[in-house]
């Protein structure tokens, strides 16, 4: 999100730049531990529309942008095994078809059929959009950055927020362990510490933490799920499945198969050390739906945190402190929407019409109540 609202700042004239980096590189914190989805199988149409516009850029990142990115449009395949689902989900379907999106409605033969290993055999009904996939959130942010470097940001690596400065109600300036910033307007993109960014200027932001995990299996180490002798038992495409009732989702990495599940018990805090004790419940909910991870072998696994709000839908715009703004609190789909919720903020900013109603997404929803929210998280 700081990448990419550099860049577009950049793109448009904003004068100085600064982009703070608290650690050594971009990209090591949620960024660099997600599974890099990027779909338009949302329940909320603004997010849709985030999606729609996020994923046309992602298509032509390497002409717009000036790096190359790693980006596959295998789709997104939701399992669907519940009434409420079904139901959920058809309402879902017709919005989306009616902004325009093809998104198929699949039986559970439709969707074994389309994915080689699968047992949908309690499935009731599935949902696939082929204009869905899996983009490198690395190279995405890198390529923001280097774009924005290139227009005259700056980049401060290994510089921490230490404190906020607001005068008479409106930003002055911001303290980090290199030094204070005088600025009148700041960005808070911190994702899962946006809360204590906030808090240092006396907004109440609530972002919560939840850590989530990732797993990759092979049959055996060193062995490839396209070797002969596993012809068949999963996809060889980069093919999201999402059984939605558990939220244990699954898609082809390289040689390997990532995979991974929300935990019910899970509660907000910082911690991303692999809780282990996790792994039987996912691998429960995987072999039932992708019986060749039965005799797989875990070889990374690794935990990342969600930036939660309470209706699972971002903040992009003013926080209430004239200069103080946030892009964070995307519960899940952040990394997807960045180009599009970047080049929103930034329009904003610099007084332009960004053409979209931000009203789903403004921090004083909270206090009105007037929240829509979005239902399709993972």
């Amino acid at each position: 999100m700081g990448a990419a609202t550099a860049y577009y700042l950049s793109r448009h004239g904003a004068g100085r730049v600064v982009l703070l980096e608290r650690d050594v590189q971009l990209g090591t914190g949620s960024t660099g531990k997600n599974a890099g989805g990027v779909r338009h199988q949302f329940s909320d149409p603004a997010n849709i529309a985030l999606s729609r516009e996020s994923i046309a850029l992602f298509e032509r990142f390497e002409q717009e942008v000036g790096s190359p990115i790693d980006f596959w449009q295998d789709g997104y395949l939701f399992l669907l095994s519940s009434d409420a689902s079904v139901r959920q989900f058809a309402a879902s379907v017709a919005l989306q078809r009616s902004l325009g999106l093809h998104v198929d409605w699949l039986t559970a033969a439709d969707a074994e059929a389309m994915t080689p290993g699968l047992d949908a055999t309690d499935v009731r009904a599935a949902t696939f959009c082929a204009k869905d996939g899996i983009a490198d959130p690395n190279g995405v942010t890198m390529g923001f950055a280097k774009a924005a470097q290139a227009a005259g940001v700056t980049i401060l690596r290994d510089t921490e927020v230490t404190g906020i400065d607001v005068a008479q109600g409106r930003v002055a300036g911001v303290r980090t362990s290199a030094g204070d910033i005088a600025t009148r307007a700041l960005v808070n993109a911190a994702g899962p510490w946006a809360a204590q960014v906030a808090a240092m200027a006396g907004v109440t932001l609530p972002v919560v933490p939840e850590r989530r995990h990732i797993f990759i299996a092979q049959p055996a180490p060193g062995v490839s799920w396209d070797d002969a002798a596993y012809a068949g038992r999963t996809p060889r495409s980069r093919l999201m499945v999402i059984d939605f009732e558990t939220t244990f989702y699954f898609h082809r990495e390289g040689a390997g198969l990532l995979f991974g599940m929300g935990d019910p018990t899970e509660q907000p805090g910082f911690d991303t050390t692999v809780k282990w004790d996790f792994l039987p419940d996912v691998t429960s909910a995987a072999v039932r739906r992708l019986p060749a991870l039965a005799d797989a072998s875990v070889t990374h696994a690794w935990a990342g945190l969600y930036e939660m709000t309470p209706d699972h839908n971002p903040v992009i715009g003013s926080l209430g402190v004239d200069g103080l703004y946030a892009i964070a609190g995307f519960s899940g789909h952040g990394f997807q929407h960045a180009p599009a919720a970047a080049r929103l903020l930034a329009d904003v900013m610099l007084g332009r019409d960004p053409h979209f109603d931000l009203t789903p997404f403004a921090f004083a929803r909270f206090a009105s109540g007037a929240a829509r929210g979005e239902h399709h998280v993972v």
